[in-house]
C-alpha cells in the first residue's frame, strides 16, 4: 500500500540563538533564516513551549484526556531535557506542523545551508509520520 507520508523540520538552535527565536518566531533574529522562512509561509515554534502548551491545556481540560500528559510533564521538569527543548524548533508551515515532501524537501535544502559554525543553526532534522520510523508514545 502507497502511503503519502507526511513530514517535519526541526532545528537546534545555539544557545544564544535560541531565546530570540522562542520570542520571534519568524526568525527576525537570523536574517537568512528570516528569508527562508517568510519565502515557505513558515514560522518556528519551541518545543519546550509546545510542551507546556500542552501540559497547561490538560491540566485545565482533564489530563485523563491527555494520554501524553505525565510524559510531557516529567520531560519538562527535567532540567536535562528542558535545556535540549529550549533550543530545539519545530518549523510549521502555512500553520500545519506536518506537510508534504515536496515542501520538506524544499525548505530542508534551504535550512541546511544555513548550519554553520556563528550562524546559530546548528542542525537541521527531517521527521516522517511512519510509525515505523518513529518512537511509539509511552503507554502510560
Amino acid at each position: 500500500m502507497d502511503h503519502a507520508w507526511q513530514f517535519q523540520l526541526r532545528l537546534t538552535a545555539s544557545e544564544a540563538l535560541a531565546p530570540e527565536l522562542r520570542s520571534d518566531p519568524s526568525g527576525h533574529a537570523y536574517a537568512p533564516l528570516h528569508e527562508v522562512l517568510q519565502r515557505h509561509g513558515a514560522q518556528l515554534v519551541c518545543q519546550y513551549d509546545a510542551f507546556a502548551g500542552y501540559v497547561s491545556e490538560a491540566e485545565k481540560e482533564g489530563v485523563e484526556k491527555y494520554p501524553l500528559y505525565q510524559w510531557t510533564k516529567d520531560t519538562i521538569e527535567n532540567p536535562a531535557k528542558q535545556a535540549k527543548y529550549l533550543k530545539s524548533f519545530t518549523v510549521y508551515v502555512k500553520g500545519d506542523e506536518v506537510y508534504g515532501k515536496d515542501v520538506a524537501d524544499a525548505l530542508e535544502r534551504e535550512l541546511l545551508a544555513l548550519v554553520n559554525e556563528g550562524s546559530g543553526i546548528e542542525r537541521v532534522a527531517k521527521f516522517d509520520t511512519n510509525p515505523a520510523n518513529n518512537p511509539q508514545p509511552p503507554q502510560r
